[in-house]
């Protein structure tokens, strides 16, 4: 009878542990293998939601029965959520039953125009670009505009984190509050003390911009600039504008390095070489430092501009006609021995 005592203790021991090693791995062991996004659609089925998991886990059955304990199938959040290694099934669970996904990192750039930023976005979100064009023109539509091209000045470039099932309406919405927060009362007074328009300093702000690479070191010279040539009667003459232009003209699929002179020609109310004044709106979506460099435009006298070859993407300024065509020359200069075209 003693010895029958340990060995009935040792069947017990095995008989916990295994059940123990079962309970541990089904609620609280690591049951990812591999680290990953899933998506989960608005309209998704269960089946779907499970295939979408699937690949990411260890044991499927595990995380099925944990998944059928909480209620997955009639309380899932749709969304973009993150499987890290070290999860367990109640925390994958629990996770996309609360909705706690991972948002995505949004880089909006210099995009000439908005259906171009939103065929970019579209593809990190849950709505696809025809959709996504269809609200954002309604939205534009309802606010007077002819489209959601015209929405342009809402959009600032910078980067945003948004979650994949963020909607065309929640996407502009964080755009027209940031929008907002940015006119200030003390900006409003700079806008109405400048004499210009707010979309002809939009206008004046895609183009400095453009002209300074986004860096923010010569931007007050070249708003300071512009607003010299505009309040002389002069023609702008800026390049970026001839390029938008031409670029506009075949819906964007024609991307010029070079302005030529037969360029310099193309009938667009946005080339300011062909047209005197500033043009009826941006030229791509700018920053709030180049809006601030044209509400803050530096008090100076010139009226001339030409990229300088010593200092890349820096420009010699001057309000010398024969100094100009100096340094526009060491330009082409530069520009012919490296055969840029």
């Amino acid at each position: 009878m003693k010895k029958i005592i340990p060995v009935i203790f040792i069947i017990i021991i095995v008989i916990l542990g295994f059940f123990g090693f079962r309970f541990y791995n089904k609620y609280l062991g690591n049951n990812v293998a591999k680290e990953g996004f899933v998506l989960i659609p608005h309209k998704a089925g269960y089946k779907q939601i499970l295939d979408s998991i699937t690949p990411f886990i260890k044991n499927k059955d595990n995380f099925l029965s944990i998944a059928d304990d909480k209620d997955l199938k009639d309380n899932f959040k749709p969304g973009r959520y993150e499987l890290k290694r070290g999860m367990n099934n109640r925390e994958i669970t629990n996770m996309i039953l609360a909705g706690n996904q991972t948002p995505n990192s949004f880089r909006i750039k210099d995009f000439d125009d908005v259906y171009q930023m939103i065929g970019r976005v579209s593809k990190k979100t849950e709505t696809d670009s025809a959709t996504f064009i269809q609200k954002l023109d309604e939205i534009a539509i309802s606010r007077g505009y002819k489209n959601a091209e015209d929405l342009k000045k809402y959009f600032f470039n910078n980067t945003y984190d948004f979650f994949w099932t963020v909607t065309p309406k929640e996407f502009f919405e964080k755009f027209d509050n940031d929008y907002k927060d940015f006119w200030t009362a003390e900006r409003i007074t700079k806008e109405k003390q400048s004499g210009l328009t707010r979309d002809q300093i939009y206008a004046l702000a895609s183009i400095v911009y453009k002209e300074s690479g986004g860096k923010p070191d010569e931007q007050r010279t070249i708003a300071g600039l512009y607003i010299n040539r505009y309040r002389k009667g002069m023609k702008l003459q800026s390049d970026p504008t001839v390029i938008y232009a031409v670029s506009k003209a075949s819906n964007f699929t024609k991307q010029i390095k070079r302005v030529y002179f037969k360029d310099l020609k193309e009938p667009s109310p946005y080339n300011t070489y062909a047209n005197k004044g500033i043009p009826p709106g941006p030229i791509c979506i700018v920053d709030k430092n180049s809006l601030n460099a044209v509400l803050d435009a530096e008090k100076n006298n010139y009226i001339y501009m030409c990229a300088d070859p010593s200092k890349f993407g820096y420009h010699k300024f001057t309000d010398n006609d024969a100094q100009h065509a100096s340094n526009a020359k060491a330009y082409q200069d530069w520009l012919n021995s490296r055969q840029i075209k």
